[in-house]
């Protein structure tokens, strides 16, 4: 009886087309990562906006806002007559002083507020012509008023009512195109 020798080719082990197969693997797996991270990408893309807050409401009781006045110009006093000018219409005024960041304010000043002071900052903003809002993501309803070198006065009283029904309405109109999260 002749027994056959193994031949060459049964002895080599199959290592390179184990390897090939699992490159293959996982260029698969890459390319299905992509097309399920794009497709999240695209419903992310395509849900509709969500609205920042709830508008703020037509009637704000002035002692309800707590407002912090800092001058950011080179006139002096100007934080503490334009604090005592607040504390007369109503207002929470808790501190007066220089601005305490390096914030270079130009004009008529900033006004500085969270996410929960949103409505604050409105009635606040209605006092003062001009100024710049500044979301800076505070946690409080606190609102910081940083008068600028262009600062020239308060809104006179009687019209700070229609001043504050206007800004809640073009608030409420920027929001009007998103939907409640």
């Amino acid at each position: 009886m002749s027994t056959r020798s193994p031949s060459r080719r049964s002895l080599r082990r199959p290592i390179p087309p184990l390897i090939f197969l699992l490159v293959l693997a996982l260029i698969a797996l890459g390319v299905w990562w992509k097309v399920l991270e794009r497709a999240e990408e695209r419903r992310a893309a395509e849900a509709p906006p969500t609205c920042p807050s709830a508008t703020a409401p037509v009637s704000l009781d002035p002692a309800s806002v707590e407002i912090r006045v800092y001058n950011a110009s080179n006139i002096e006093g100007l934080a503490a007559r334009v604090g005592n000018e607040l504390q007369g219409r109503g207002l929470k005024v808790s501190s007066v002083a220089n601005d305490p960041t390096d914030r270079d304010v130009q004009g008529v000043g900033e006004i500085r507020f969270g996410e929960l002071g949103r409505s604050q900052a409105l009635y606040v903003a209605a006092n003062f012509p001009g100024l710049v809002s500044v979301p800076d993501g505070r946690p409080g309803p606190v609102v910081d008023v940083a008068l600028g070198p262009g600062y020239t006065g308060l809104l006179p009283a009687e019209q700070v009512p229609a001043a504050y029904a206007t800004a809640v309405t073009a608030a409420a109109s920027t929001s009007a195109s998103c939907t409640p999260s």
